[in-house]
């Protein structure tokens, strides 16, 4: 058992956790926030993402005692009281259908504009659809996903 103490959400917390525990796990299942998804336990899909220090990482493949000590950040803290720029413009574009990938595309989407502006680069079409290999939609086709993203970009 290895005890582990991070940040989550703003939020100092601290639990004996089995070594082998990836940080999902413990997201979903000690801490009960279940808005971060379990897809396909490979790190292809990326329905997991979260944000570790800052960085967009898949939680399914990074052990919880990896993020001891980090500031976690899942998609239920980035709201702060109204919707993120990045959830409004999802639901203005209907950037979702089943919902299910939603979250990790938003923290992803956030990740993707904070790295983009924080080096000067223009976050164009062509760039987002690239830096959504890492997360699969089996519903929308990308399109209206890429629209949400676009949009928050300006918003952000």
């Amino acid at each position: 058992m290895t005890t582990v103490s991070m940040t989550v959400n703003g939020k100092a917390v601290t639990a004996e956790v089995e070594d082998r525990t990836l940080l999902v796990d413990f997201i979903r299942e000690h801490l009960r926030l279940t808005g971060t998804h379990v897809g396909c336990d490979t790190s292809q899909c990326g329905a997991c993402v979260v944000h570790v220090d800052g960085k967009a990482m898949k939680s399914c493949t990074m052990l919880a005692a990896q993020a001891d000590g980090a500031a976690v950040t899942t998609i239920e803290g980035v709201a702060n009281g109204d919707l993120h720029p990045m959830q409004k413009a999802f639901n203005d574009n209907h950037g979702l259908q089943c919902g299910f990938c939603t979250p990790g595309m938003v923290m992803s989407g956030i990740d993707m504009v904070n790295r983009y502006k924080a080096e000067g680069k223009t976050l164009d079409e062509a760039a987002i659809r690239h830096e959504l290999e890492g997360n699969i939609c089996r519903c929308t086709g990308y399109h209206n996903i890429v629209k949400s993203i676009s949009q928050a970009a300006g918003e952000m």
